[in-house]
């Protein structure tokens, strides 16, 4: 029988993949299908379009049944970039500082990798002699940083008839708190138009750039309406308890001396759960219309990551809650995998250890007390949602 590696080796391991969103995830998916290939695991890879990425499910007991009864235990891969001056250790060696972990992706999200993989392995050891009654599923994502496109990609090619279990926990940092809400990221580009000339004889051209500045007048504008407004399940996100616009990148011109054709705003909007993207995408395009009614500007969606509200009596919810005491309801206001795996019936929870405050910063760091409370805890969840046999 293949030897396990501690929690934290296995970290170490992890975030020695440089899984950058920009870079493959490969490395990593063949680490995890080298450990995991155990007797009582099935592996299953899906590769991304262009096949330099991939998503893994490791299954371990029966197949998901009518009543979808089981586990997924789910995190993405990918990190965001390291290249802050800011570092003062190597961010893909992992440092260990007193109770802390400290790498890029330790907090956000591979300490929940290592622990979920090896209580996986632990599981599909003990299935061996005493067989799980319902499945566990581990799902390991790509490029969630970039707008949860692996998750998405999965739902797509997802084949239909095929159950999965309905309850899911997502390994994202919440300090061991269970979140069952979040809001979405809706993240559009707006392009306006022009005519370009030479800057001697400005009559002859229209000034894109300084149309793209009405675009942005009209934009906050429309941002201080939304502010104002209080959306469904508003009260579980009591620090931002609105549908955020954020203009966050203005593009435009080529030379100064010429009078600019074009210029490109680029802008999210963090939907709270039961909002609609369409209609979010009319009221942005309305706000724009009023300002430029010339027809020199377009509006596309670049991603659209829904958010997610997962009952409170949905297995996972409730199992963990119990395990906690938790009885407070917590809202996250970033996306992640769980809103695209909703459409397949997935009903998720956040829950992990660190904390999203250190997530995406220099330092990123994950407090090691909460990585061994998360594997301890987690054989306990596998154990009520996914049980043994008689």
């Amino acid at each position: 029988m293949k030897s396990l590696l501690s929690d934290l080796e296995l970290l170490r391991r992890l975030v020695a993949c440089d899984t950058t969103s920009a870079k493959s995830n490969l490395e990593l998916i063949d680490l995890v299908c080298e450990y995991l290939d155990r007797p009582g695991v099935r592996l299953e890879r899906l590769p991304s379009p262009d096949g330099r990425k991939a998503n893994l499910l490791a299954w371990i007991g029966p197949e998901p049944g009518a009543d979808r009864a089981g586990l997924i235990l789910s995190g993405h891969t990918d990190v965001v970039p390291a290249g802050e001056p800011e570092w003062e250790s190597d961010p893909f060696t992992l440092s260990e500082h007193g109770d802390r972990l400290y790498a890029r992706g330790a907090c956000d999200m591979k300490g929940f990798l290592a622990v979920a993989a090896n209580c996986a392995a632990r599981a599909a050891a003990g299935a061996a002699t005493v067989p799980l009654r319902a499945p566990l599923v581990l799902l390991f994502t790509y490029d969630e940083e970039l707008g949860t496109l692996g998750a998405q990609q999965l739902v797509r090619d997802w084949p239909s008839g095929r159950p999965l279990p309905r309850a899911a926990v997502i390994g994202e940092p919440t300090s061991l708190s269970v979140v069952r809400l979040h809001k979405g990221h809706l993240k559009l580009r707006v392009q306006v138009g022009g005519r370009s000339a030479h800057s001697s004889l400005p009559h002859l051209g229209r000034n894109a750039v300084e149309a793209a500045g009405q675009v942005i007048q009209a934009l906050a504008r429309l941002r201080r309406k939304l502010e104002a407004e209080r959306p469904a399940h508003h009260q579980h996100f009591p620090e931002v308890p609105f549908a955020a616009l954020n203009v966050a990148k203005v593009e435009g011109g080529v030379a100064i001396n010429i009078v600019p054709d074009r210029a490109t705003i680029d802008l999210g909007v963090r939907l709270l759960p039961g909002m609609e993207s369409a209609a979010m995408v009319e009221r942005v395009r309305a706000a724009i219309n009023a300002a430029r009614p010339d027809g020199q500007v377009e509006v596309s969606v670049l991603s659209d990551s829904p958010p997610m509200l997962c009952p409170e009596d949905s297995p996972a919810a409730r199992a963990l809650s119990d395990l906690l005491g938790q009885r407070a309801t917590i809202g996250a206001s970033y996306a992640s995998d769980a809103g695209p795996l909703q459409s397949l019936g997935v009903e998720a929870v956040l829950w992990g250890p660190g904390s999203i405050e250190v997530a995406h910063r220099p330092n990123e760091f994950l407090p090691r007390a909460e990585m061994e409370r998360a594997a301890a805890l987690l054989p306990t969840l596998v154990e009520r949602l996914c049980g043994a046999g008689e």
